[in-house]
């Protein structure tokens, strides 16, 4: 009788198991869906009249000169497929995007509790370029602003230009690109126009967070210059998504610990102050730039980037918005 008991339990919870199975397969196969150029390129024909809701950023001259029109889409599939559509080969400079980059190096050369003990954790509901906290309570609220990247930079070790040069050789790795650069034209007119972010630098200098000298304010203007396309954002995506390993498959740089850390500070800052709805309506990890460009990064799933250089009044690019709700509507993505 016993035995009969023990069969049926048995047997009871393999069939649970196997159900368990199965519908954990079948949400693995809509999250999966085969990405196709065709159904890309709808997506971005949709969408292509919102660059007109949108305005280029003008503030630094040398962006000012860029095609508003420019389209761009680049999908990596969780096994590391590439599919590209629109203007793809056209090149825009990363701006904000780097600051995901350069957390990355100031965490590996100096941990995070030290990293964090100078800057906060914190969303916010002000531009990217404001002094937000700066005089009240002396610290950034978190790395996405342009007050805490500076400083962010500041943090990796290294004279003159290496912090830079650090910064480059990482995005070349993980795009897996070694002809990427800096735009210098767009660095000059940066470092010419760049006053906010002088007074930035100097307020943090004021309380003792920065040692050094406007040099390490150079190396913050030449990383927002560092110029790719969508394809290389969609890798940078990718690799934040998959525990800092590479869409070929290189683990050079696996570490969970700090692909959460960055994935948790594009959730909730960045897209600035539009990060909270933002996260509402798409769902994933993101960082826009002005320079018009969005990666995105679906957590062990697919790696985005979009670019449309006419931007919204938050700074981030309209058309890249619109087109990211409907991959997500497409895809069935999102982490909640």
């Amino acid at each position: 009788m016993k035995t009969n008991n023990m069969q049926g339990k048995i047997k009871n919870s393999l069939t649970l198991l196997l159900l368990m199975v199965t519908v954990a397969l079948s949400a693995q196969t809509t999250n999966n869906k085969m990405v196709s150029s065709s159904i890309l390129t709808s997506i971005l024909e949709k969408n292509r009249h919102y660059y007109h809701d949108g305005k280029v950023a003008d503030y630094i001259p040398e962006l000012g000169k860029m095609d508003a029109k420019a389209l761009a889409l680049s999908v990596i599939d969780k096994e590391g497929n590439i599919t590209n559509v629109g203007d793809v080969n056209t090149k825009f400079t990363m701006q904000s995007i780097s600051k995901i980059i350069t957390l990355m190096l100031a965490v590996i050369e100096r941990g995070e509790k030290s990293v964090f003990e100078k800057m906060g954790y914190y969303g916010t509901d002000k531009p990217f370029n404001h002094f937000a906290n700066l005089e009240t309570m002396g610290k950034p609220l978190n790395p996405m602003m342009n007050a805490g990247a500076i400083l962010t930079t500041s943090l990796i070790t290294g004279s003159g230009d290496i912090p830079f040069q650090k910064t480059l050789e990482l995005v070349r790795y993980i795009t897996n690109n070694p002809s990427i650069d800096y735009n210098k034209s767009v660095y000059q007119s940066e470092k010419e126009t760049g006053h906010r972010n002088r007074g930035m630098f100097y307020l943090l200098k004021n309380v003792g967070l920065i040692a050094g000298d406007e040099e390490q304010l150079d190396n913050y203007f030449r990383q927002c210059a560092i110029e790719l396309t969508t394809q290389d954002l969609a890798k940078i995506g990718y690799f934040f998504a998959h525990q800092c390993v590479r869409y070929d498959g290189d683990r050079n740089y696996e570490n969970a610990d700090l692909s959460k850390l960055i994935l948790s500070q594009m959730l909730i800052a960045g897209m600035y102050e539009f990060s909270g709805e933002y996260a509402r309506t798409v769902g994933m990890p993101s960082k826009s730039g002005v320079g018009g460009g969005i990666t995105v990064s679906m957590p062990d799933g697919m790696g985005i980037g979009v670019f449309s250089p006419a931007l919204d009044t938050h700074g981030n690019s309209s058309a890249g918005y619109r087109i990211i709700l409907d991959l997500v509507k497409e895809y069935n993505l999102g982490v909640f």
